[in-house]
């Protein structure tokens, strides 16, 4: 019978596993770490929605305000006036999903955390509870960058990486071209030593540059 580690799952209780290293695996290292610019970020959640929000708000206010305006909403009865009452505040949805995101924006960023390790990348993120999610460099499929009009101003992008099971974004990254760059570095490397290990590499390779001969 194969022995194993008693003490292996073994948990430590000094461990506050919030932080990216209570995570890392034995001889992993960090080689990036990061976090959304905080101004940027704060102000992609102000302006996500804004338009939708400004038009709803301006139909809603509207109509109510000619109710109350020419008096017809204190003539009601008082289950038709409850009844409006309601049905508003359901309507403005929109409004309170685009209020609770501005306002839990601060303590959203604080939660955010990205880092790239020498096997692969650690993203941190949650609003009242912490979630981790990692995709290996081996599973990535593509890495590309999004700097937008109000990304460029402030000096930041959005590195989105593509994974063969599931993707996922960084936010409002300083030095975005820099980072996307080593990152994609970081990613060919990588899976091209596992697919090619380099003790395995000969010096001279004949098929690299070779041209194609119909």
């Amino acid at each position: 019978m194969a022995k194993f580690d008693e003490n292996y799952f073994k948990t430590d209780d000094t461990m506050n596993c919030n932080c990216i290293e209570d995570i890392l695996c034995d001889d992993e290292q960090i080689l990036w770490r990061g976090k959304p610019k905080k101004a940027a970020f704060i102000i992609a959640r102000i302006l996500s929605m804004l338009p939708v929000v400004l038009i709803w708000l301006i139909f809603d206010g509207s109509f109510i305000g000619i109710m109350i305006g020419t008096g017809a909403f204190l003539e009601m009865p008082p289950p038709l006036i409850v009844f409006i009452v309601v049905f508003f505040l359901f309507h403005l949805c929109p409004v309170w999903i685009w209020l609770s995101g501005v306002l839990t924006a601060n303590r959203e960023h604080k939660n955010i955390e990205y880092a790239f390790t020498n096997t692969r990348i650690i993203i941190r993120s949650g609003l009242v509870g912490i979630d981790v999610n990692s995709i290996y460099y081996s599973e990535i499929t593509g890495v590309n960058l999004k700097v937008g009009f109000i990304d460029r101003l402030l000096k930041v992008g959005d590195i989105y990486i593509s994974g063969a099971y599931k993707s996922q974004v960084l936010w409002d990254i300083t030095d975005p071209y820099m980072i996307t760059a080593k990152l994609q570095k970081i990613a060919h490397d990588i899976k091209t030593d596992i697919s090619y290990p380099n003790a395995l590499r000969p010096e001279e390779n004949p098929g690299f540059r070779t041209k194609y001969k119909g």
